[in-house]
């Protein structure tokens, strides 16, 4: 997307230089990454990002701020999943973007999906600096939005999920965190914090209190980062030791009744340039011809799971009218290919990931690339090709 950045970088590259980038930074992650990692960064124009970032802030707002969507909301939140003491604002929030020509072929971003629950916070900023440092990039180039710094941006993550507390008491909590994908980021961030990965089978409830065991000892928890996906909880069929529904004595660095109240649900709602159409399913009162057009995604799977391209009326009578208000019916966005590789021109999709601090502003902090040339942008979608999978945004002003 920058031209001279991009032509110098697929002119120098090599494999023996990716197979050292992918060696230093399983290095600096602790672990190997078990998802595919693109052999390129990206060069965004910060004027493309920054109109991303006002984007995903005006879609957020328009949401926490309506009180009539607040109302609707709540019938996102699952009763067996509503937890005690929720926060008046999401602490994290992602917003992702598909990058997309318009009538005067203009670049121009169109929502995907946007989620308040943390994301690879940990792992994204470690990702980007080892592209630089491993392909000798120009030290210009902008990992983190604004003002942040390597160094200001951990103090950032430390005061929203440490808060003051010992790091002893503040757990990143997973359903068999060491067997995740996301292992990389969850061990940068304990690197970084001093906090402690927990399995949330193994917590112990004693009365209004969580615990965990360390060295034979119970270690009483005053903070969780919940890393938890409730549709993996569903799936495995996860027996928890204690009811999410309890009023705890524990504070929630994220707190997990914002995973439902904004996320897929809320896309009908919004109303914005960027936003493409999008209806739930069981209020379509008459499918539309041009199937080709509409994907068919259930609100709460993860990953781009169960996601159907031009629905059928088979695939969408399989779905029981009781179930249809769980689905959405949303116009496809038609990706436009920007980032030259040696494989082809390549797709975007692009997440604005924000923080907002208690008392503070919605704050982006820095993008996150998915590059990908298939229908699908998640990584576990473009495992046969080269130059997709997760990539960085780096920042060209």
């Amino acid at each position: 997307m920058v031209p001279s950045l991009r032509e110098r970088f697929n002119r120098e590259y090599s494999p023996e230089k990716y197979r050292k980038f992918l060696d230093d930074l399983n290095k600096v992650c602790g672990t190997p990454t078990a998802f595919r990692v693109s052999e390129t960064p990206c060069f965004l124009p910060a004027s493309l990002l920054q109109t991303m970032c006002d984007c995903g802030r005006d879609l957020t707002l328009q949401l926490v701020n309506d009180p009539k969507y607040r109302k609707a909301s709540d019938a996102a939140v699952p009763a067996q999943y509503s937890v005690a003491n929720e926060s008046r604002l999401p602490m994290f929030l992602q917003v992702d973007f598909g990058i997309a020509c318009n009538s005067s072929g203009e670049l121009e971003p169109k929502l995907v999906e946007l989620q308040a629950f943390p994301s690879l916070y940990g792992y994204q900023p470690a990702l980007a600096k080892q592209y630089i440092e491993s392909y000798d990039l120009p030290a210009k180039l902008k990992v983190f939005f604004g003002d942040l710094s390597e160094d200001s941006y951990w103090q950032l993550m430390r005061r929203l999920i440490v808060s003051g507390c010992d790091p002893e008491n503040v757990v990143l909590m997973e359903i068999d965190p060491f067997e995740q994908k996301t292992l990389p980021d969850f061990l940068i961030t304990q690197k970084r914090l001093g906090i402690v990965i927990i399995n949330i089978r193994e917590l112990v409830k004693q009365g209004k209190r969580l615990f965990y065991s360390k060295d034979g000892k119970l270690v009483p928890i005053r903070r969780i980062y919940n890393r938890c996906i409730v549709d993996e909880l569903e799936r495995k069929r996860v027996k928890l030791p204690f009811d999410l529904r309890d009023d705890l004595e524990v504070e929630w660095a994220g707190h997990p009744n914002w995973y439902f109240r904004v996320s897929k649900f809320s896309i009908p709602y919004l109303r914005h340039r960027s936003v493409p159409k999008t209806f739930f399913l069981n209020e379509v009162k008459k499918l539309p011809a041009d199937r080709e057009s509409y994907l068919l995604k259930p609100l709460y799977a993860f990953a781009g799971a169960g996601i159907r391209f031009a629905p059928s009326d088979d695939d969408i009578a399989a779905i029981p009218a009781g179930e249809r208000h769980n689905y959405i019916l949303q116009e496809r966005i038609n990706f436009t290919p920007v980032v030259k590789t040696p494989h082809g021109d390549t797709q975007l999709e692009v997440r604005i990931m924000y923080v907002w601090p208690e008392g503070g502003e919605l704050t982006p902090v820095l993008p996150l690339v998915r590059m990908g040339r298939g229908k699908m942008m998640g990584v576990d979608h473009n495992r046969n090709l080269e130059w997709v999978g997760s990539s960085a945004g780096l920042i060209v002003s």
